[in-house]
C-alpha cells in the first residue's frame, strides 16, 4: 500500500529560515511543498523518510534565499494491482460505492463491480446486495455509510490536473452578465479534475461489508454447536440417575 520514492529537487530557504539547521530547514520545506500532494504517475505523498544526499547550497543573483539540490526517499500512497484493503463506506450513489481509507477518498466501486445482484435504493441512498437464500428467495444487504468495507483495488488513474485561472476581479464580473458568470463557473467546475483515483471490486467471497460474513460465521458456528447437541445421547443408569455420553 506505500512506496518508497527516490525524488530529486532544488530547495530552495527563505533568508528568515536560516537560523535553523540546513537539515532541518530542507526537512520542513520538502513536507511543506509535497504532504499531501499527488504527484502525476507516482501516487499521494505522505511524509518524508530521510534525505539521502545534499549538494552545496548556492544562492542566485536577485535572490536572497539559498538553493539546494537534495535527493531524499519520501513516503508515497499507492497500493498495487490486486491488492486487499479496507476502507469505510463515504456515501453511495448511481456511479457506485464510494470509499475512504480516512486520509484518502477518491476510491470507487462501479455497479460491475459489485455483488451480483445488486440494486440501488434512491430513498436510502444504499446499494442493496440480493443475497440468495436457499428457498429462492433473497435476503437484502445493505451497504451503509459508515460501515467497513473490504475491496480489490482493480484499478488506478492519473489525470494532470491544472489551475484554471485567478478568480475575476469585481470589474471583470461586473461587466459580464448574470447569465455569462454562470456559463463561466459551470465551465470551471467541470474543468477540475481527480489527480489519482482509484477504482475497486467486492464481487467476489470474502469482499464488501465486514458485518456480512462475521453474521455468515457466527450463523455456522450455531449451526456447528446445534450438531454437537444432537451427537449427544442421554441414558439412565441403574440407580435411575441420568447420564450424558457423546
Amino acid at each position: 500500500m506505500f512506496v518508497l520514492a527516490e525524488l530529486k529537487d532544488t530547495i530552495r530557504i527563505a533568508p528568515d529560515q536560516f537560523h535553523l539547521k540546513l537539515v532541518e530547514a530542507i526537512r520542513d520545506e520538502i513536507n511543506r511543498k509535497l504532504a499531501n500532494k499527488v504527484l502525476l504517475n507516482l501516487g499521494l505523498c505522505i511524509a518524508l523518510k530521510d534525505i539521502v544526499s545534499l549538494k552545496d547550497s548556492i544562492i542566485l543573483p536577485g535572490d536572497g534565499a539559498s538553493h539546494t539540490e537534495v535527493l531524499f526517499r519520501y513516503i508515497v500512497f499507492r497500493p498495487t494491482i490486486g491488492s486487499i484493503l479496507t476502507g469505510k463506506i463515504r456515501s453511495c450513489s448511481r456511479e457506485g460505492v464510494h470509499v475512504t481509507l480516512g486520509f484518502f477518498d477518491d476510491i470507487l466501486i462501479p455497479p460491475s463491480a459489485l455483488q451480483h445482484p445488486s440494486r440501488f435504493e434512491e430513498a436510502e441512498q444504499a446499494w442493496v446486495w440480493e443475497y440468495p437464500l436457499e428457498d429462492g428467495a433473497k435476503h437484502d444487504l445493505f451497504m451503509d455509510i459508515g460501515e467497513p468495507i473490504k475491496f480489490r483495488v482493480s484499478r488506478e488513474i492519473f489525470e494532470e490536473s491544472s489551475p484554471i485561472g485567478p478568480p475575476k476581479t469585481d470589474a471583470q464580473q461586473a461587466s459580464t452578465s448574470a447569465a455569462a458568470s454562470a456559463a463561466v463557473a459551470s465551465s470551471q467546475q467541470t474543468e477540475v479534475k481527480t489527480p489519482y483515483r482509484i477504482v475497486a471490486a467486492i464481487n467476489e467471497s470474502g469482499l464488501g461489508v465486514l458485518s456480512w460474513w462475521d453474521q455468515q460465521n457466527q450463523g455456522a458456528e450455531e449451526g456447528d454447536e446445534n450438531e454437537d447437541e444432537d451427537n449427544i445421547e442421554y441414558e439412565n443408569d441403574e440407580d435411575g440417575e441420568g447420564a450424558y455420553e457423546e
